[in-house]
């Protein structure tokens, strides 16, 4: 029985997987999502595409364990290894939220080798917030 020749780019092959990892991506931007439940990990380019992501629920935690530093520790560490891998050198990290696992994924970047050239804090802060509901009459 004669093998069928696959057809060259389809996706069971894998070739569009291979093609897509051979990019070379020096420098680029951490973004650490840090809630009360969660720590989500996204690693783009200087141009905002993603190039690698992880949380702490993708990496197997779930119910309250999500939210702690262990979790962000690993989340973080699954989303740089794979950039590295990639070639990246320097980067950019900016952290959002109030959560637990701020310091720890900041750690594990730091470990992870790459440069860093600046770390920010983007957490959304109001000035005066929404208008507050009317008092409750009795």
């Amino acid at each position: 029985m004669a093998k069928p020749i696959p057809r060259i780019g389809s996706r069971r092959n894998g070739r569009i997987g291979l093609r897509k990892s051979g990019r070379r991506i020096p420098k680029g931007v951490i973004h650490v999502q840090a809630s009360f439940n969660n720590t989500i990990v996204t690693v783009t380019d200087v141009r905002g595409r993603v190039v690698s992501w992880s949380s702490a629920g993708t990496c197997g935690f779930r119910g309250t364990r999500r939210g702690t530093p262990f979790a962000a520790q690993t989340a973080a560490g699954n989303a740089i290894r794979t950039v590295v891998d990639q070639g990246m050198q320097r980067a950019e990290v900016m952290i959002k939220g109030p959560g637990l696992g701020r310091d720890a994924a900041l750690r594990a970047i730091r470990r992870s080798g790459l440069q860093l050239s600046f770390v920010r804090d983007v957490t959304p802060m109001p000035h005066n917030g929404c208008r507050p509901p009317k008092k409750r009459r009795v």
